[in-house]
C-alpha cells in the first residue's frame, strides 16, 4: 500500500468517526429577570403617636420579588449593598433626630440577571448615652477638666484605622510644659443643661494650644505657623453624645459631638467628635481624628 493510499484511508476515517458521533444541545434555559420587585421599610415602633418609629433608628426592611434568586440592599445612596439571603432584615439609622434615607434593593434571577427598585423611608433616631458617662462627665450638673499632664501618654498620635493606641508617639510626663504650658491651664468644664441638652465652656488663659491655617478651626488664630500656644479668647457651644462608629472593642462606644468650630478639648483639632474610650468620676481617655489625613490623637484628661 502506497503512502498516498494509506493518508487517503485515514483521511477517510476521521471522517467517519466525525459523522458517527452524536452532537449534543445545550441551552440556557429560561432567563426570565427577577419581576415585580417591591420593598417594604417599616420602622420599628411605627404607629399613629410615633409615625418614625419608637427612636431606635431600626428598620425592618422586606424584599419580595418574582423568580429571585438572591438579594442585595443598599441603605443608603452612597452606602455599599449588602447582601441579604432572604431579602428580609433590620438596619439601624444613626442620624441623630428624623432623617429621610434612600433603600436601593438588587434582586438577582437565573444566569447573572438582575432588577433594582428604590424606596424611601423616614426615620427617628434617639440616642441615648449611658447615663454613667453622662455623670461621670457632667456630676448631673457641671464638671471641670484638664489634660493630666502628671501621667505619661497624656497626648499621642497613632493611626486611625487599624489601631486603638497611639502607636506612632506617646508624650512622657510634663512634656509640654516648655514649649506649650496651655496645653495643661486651659480647662474644659462639660455643663448638663437638661436631660437631653449639654454644652461645653473652654476656658484657655495661655492661649490655646493648636495648629494655624486650616488645621484648626479655632477663631482668630493666625493662617501660618508652627503648632503652639496662640492667643485665644476660649469659648461655648453645645454638644451631644453620638454612638462612635470605630469599632474598638474597648471603647465605651460613645462620642462627644461638638456643635461649634470655636471649642475643642485638648488640642485644637479639625473634627469635632471625640470618642471616648474610658471614663470614670476622675479620668477621662479620649481618641479624636487628627489635622492630618489619617491621624488620631489621644488625649487623657483629669476632673479638678
Amino acid at each position: 500500500m502506497t503512502t498516498k493510499l494509506k493518508n487517503i484511508l485515514g483521511v477517510l476515517a476521521i471522517l467517519f468517526m466525525l459523522s458517527s458521533c452524536k452532537k449534543t444541545t445545550y441551552s440556557l434555559g429560561d432567563l426570565t429577570p427577577p419581576a415585580n420587585v417591591s420593598i417594604t421599610a417599616v420602622p420599628v415602633g411605627k404607629d399613629a403617636t410615633h409615625p418614625n418609629g419608637d427612636g431606635s433608628g431600626d428598620v425592618k426592611i422586606t424584599v419580595t420579588s418574582d423568580y429571585a434568586l438572591s438579594y442585595k440592599i443598599q441603605y443608603d445612596a452612597s452606602g455599599t449593598p449588602e447582601y441579604v439571603p432572604t431579602g428580609t432584615t433590620v438596619h439601624k439609622y444613626t442620624d441623630i433626630g428624623t432623617s429621610t434615607h434612600t433603600i436601593k434593593a438588587i434582586v438577582y434571577g437565573k444566569g447573572a440577571t438582575s432588577t433594582s427598585a428604590t424606596k424611601d423611608v423616614t426615620v427617628q433616631f434617639d440616642y441615648v448615652p449611658d447615663p454613667a458617662i453622662v455623670n461621670n462627665l457632667t456630676a448631673d450638673a457641671s464638671k471641670t477638666w484638664v489634660v493630666d499632664k502628671s501621667i505619661p501618654g497624656h497626648f499621642g498620635v497613632g493611626p486611625w484605622s487599624g489601631s486603638s493606641n497611639p502607636d506612632w508617639w506617646q508624650a512622657g510626663v510634663n512634656e509640654k510644659v516648655a514649649c506649650c504650658n496651655c496645653f495643661y491651664t486651659a480647662q474644659f468644664k462639660f455643663i448638663k443643661n437638661s436631660a437631653t441638652t449639654f454644652s461645653l465652656s473652654v476656658t484657655t488663659p495661655d492661649g490655646a494650644f493648636t495648629k494655624t491655617g486650616a488645621l484648626t478651626t479655632l477663631p482668630g488664630i493666625p493662617s501660618s505657623g508652627g503648632e503652639g500656644c496662640y492667643n485665644y479668647g476660649g469659648g461655648n457651644s453645645s454638644f451631644s453624645f453620638l454612638p462612635a462608629t470605630s469599632g474598638i472593642a474597648s471603647s465605651t462606644h460613645t462620642t462627644i459631638n461638638l456643635a461649634g468650630n470655636d471649642t475643642f478639648i485638648g488640642y485644637g483639632a479639625v473634627l469635632k467628635s471625640y470618642e471616648i474610650l474610658s471614663i470614670s468620676s476622675t479620668a477621662m481617655y479620649l481618641r479624636v481624628q487628627g489635622t492630618e489625613t489619617g491621624n488620631a490623637w489621644y488625649i487623657k484628661l483629669k476632673a479638678i
